[in-house]
Parts: C-alpha cells; sequence; structure tokens
C-alpha cells in the first residue's frame, strides 16, 4: 500500500498541473485537519462536559500552552514560582517546550501527558513546566542550543530535565510513553533520572556542568570569528551528505534547511567552488518540482516525509 502510494504521488507531481497538484495538497491537509478536530472533540464529549482535570495552564493565553490546560500533569507556565517551588521540593525541573501547529507535539500531549501514570511519575519526582517556543523564544534557543551542542540535534517538543537553577542534565525531544524498539520511553526515563536525583546527585551536577561548558564553547557569539579552515572543513561536511540523486542532505526525512544553502551560497561567492553554487541550485529545482513546494499558496512545507521531496508534512512555518 505505503508502495502504491508513492507511485501514485510521483505520478500527480510529474504530470499533474501545478494548480491541481496544489488543490490535492490543500484537500488532503484540510481532510487530515478535519479529521484531527472531529476526534479531539468526540474524545472531549466521552469525558463530559466538565473536564477531569484542570492545571495553572488554563490561566495562560498561548494556545499551545491551553492545549495542555486539561492534563492530569501539573504544569506551571515558565517564571519564578515553578523554580521556586522546584527549590523548595529538592526536585528536578521537566521543561517541555513546543508549539500549537507542531504535530509531534501533539502526539506527545495525547500519548504521555494526557496518561494518567506519566502524570503521576511527573508530579510526584519533578516541578513540570510548559512553555511556548512562538510566546518565548529567547527559552527555547538557549535550551535548542544546549540540544544541538549535546546531541547534534534538535526539534520539537523539546524535552529537558534539569536543576532548580536551570542547568540541564537531560535534553531530547519526541519520547514514546513505552520504551520499545532500542528507544526509551518517558516512563523509563523519567524513573531512571529521579532515581538517579535521590542517589547520584554528584552525577547530575556533573553533567550539568559538562553541557553548560559545551553552551560556553559553542562558536558564533560576539565577536568571535571563524578560520577559513573551519569553513572549509563545513563545506567538506556538507558535500559528503549531499544527495546527488535528488538534492539536498542526507536521507528522510528531508527539511529546507535554509540555514546550510545560506552557507553555501556564501562559501561559493568567498572561493569560488563551484560545487558549492551546484548543490544550491540542484536543491532548491528539486524542492521547487516537489510536493514540499506549495504550489498554489506559495512556500514550502516544513519538510519532505521522503527523500524525494514527493510527500509533505502538512504544515508550513510564518518563515517558510
Amino acid at each position: 500500500m505505503r508502495c502504491g502510494a508513492r507511485a501514485l504521488m510521483r505520478l500527480v507531481v510529474s504530470r499533474v498541473p501545478a494548480g491541481a497538484l496544489a488543490l490535492l495538497a490543500a484537500g488532503v491537509a484540510a481532510g487530515a485537519l478535519a479529521a484531527a478536530v472531529q476526534e479531539e472533540h468526540v474524545a472531549g464529549l466521552k469525558q463530559g462536559e466538565e473536564p477531569l482535570h484542570t492545571n495553572r495552564l488554563v490561566h495562560e493565553k498561548s494556545p499551545y500552552l491551553l492545549q495542555h490546560a486539561h492534563n492530569p500533569v501539573d504544569w506551571y507556565p515558565w517564571g519564578k514560582e515553578a523554580f521556586d517551588r522546584a527549590r523548595e521540593l529538592d526536585r528536578p525541573v521537566f521543561l517541555s517546550i513546543g508549539y500549537s501547529t507542531c504535530h509531534w507535539c501533539h502526539v506527545m500531549e495525547r500519548e504521555s501527558f494526557s496518561d494518567e501514570e506519566v502524570a503521576s511519575i511527573l508530579n510526584e519526582h519533578y516541578v513540570s513546566i510548559k512553555v511556548d517556543r512562538e510566546e518565548r523564544p529567547d527559552i527555547d534557543k538557549l535550551y535548542m542550543a544546549a540540544s544541538q551542542a549535546v546531541t547534534g540535534s534538535g526539534g520539537w517538543p523539546l524535552t529537558v530535565i534539569m536543576t532548580a537553577d536551570g542547568k540541564p542534565f537531560f535534553i531530547g525531544t519526541y519520547f514514546p510513553p513505552e520504551s520499545w524498539g532500542g528507544r526509551p520511553g518517558l516512563k523509563d526515563i523519567l524513573k531512571s533520572l529521579a532515581g538517579a536525583w535521590r542517589e547520584r546527585r554528584g552525577d547530575i551536577n556533573r553533567a550539568g556542568a559538562q553541557i553548560a561548558s559545551l553552551l560556553e564553547q559553542q562558536p558564533g557569539g560576539a565577536g568571535a570569528e571563524l578560520s577559513g579552515e573551519a569553513l572549509a572543513e563545513a563545506y567538506r561536511q556538507y558535500s559528503s551528505l549531499y544527495d546527488e540523486a535528488h538534492g539536498g542532505f542526507g536521507s528522510a526525512p528531508k527539511f529546507p534547511s535554509v540555514g546550510n544553502l545560506v552557507f553555501l551560497l556564501r562559501y561559493w561567492d568567498r572561493t569560488g567552488e563551484k560545487r558549492s553554487l551546484a548543490m544550491v541550485e540542484g536543491t532548491l529545482a528539486a524542492m521547487s518540482r516537489g510536493g514540499i513546494r506549495d504550489h498554489l499558496g506559495g512556500g514550502f512545507h516544513r519538510y519532505s516525509t521522503d527523500r524525494e521531496w514527493l510527500v509533505p508534512h502538512f504544515e508550513k512555518m510564518l518563515y517558510d
């Protein structure tokens, strides 16, 4: 079935006029959205008119925070109250950052933050804070930099476990509630780190100090200047990851990664390296032909679910 769907999408992208393709994509997206809204509405009716749980987020204005206002998790918004409470109870802080149109944020909310067992672990061992990255980009930027420094990648929902003074000692993105296929589940992570907090506090503090040190060593601060060799090494890494057949870098899922393309353009302008320009042109040409491009409304969807830029993730950011 998946092969058939992929073949159909290829046929659509190659033969159907751009306007019709865009209408098809818009129809698929609208149908998915309508189904999600209907599912949420039916789930709400099953619980009755009154929600089973209400936490502090019910007083917030952010749509994303309000989506979590009836979780069983005892959420706090970002602020002094939450960190004071963590110090008072001698607990670590569980920080979750996302935004209202983030698909995997909604998945984690449904799978984990609406789950009574997950909530029980969080409420007993942590002080939980929820942040909307569109409302507080400063907080998101700080902890996303930590994620990239520690793991080499980032994304949303961003999951951070840290001390009451804001030093992270564990960072990740989406986690399923249960461990499976070699991937740790949120329940096991929370239990393990709660045990480490009680029994191996020194290890926790050292991990936090190491992450803080990594952030201090990150290039690009005020007045920082990269050497020619550092730029050349970055170019070599992009070149090795470039997809010669379909443009872009790496395999699925594929992101437009505007920063990569801007760097390669500047490197071409600085050095005259023709391959640097060719990688940009090849990527943009492939994206413009593919389903990741909104052929009717303009702009691009956030990423492609496949290597060929054919099937988009139906989400558009303001910067796209």
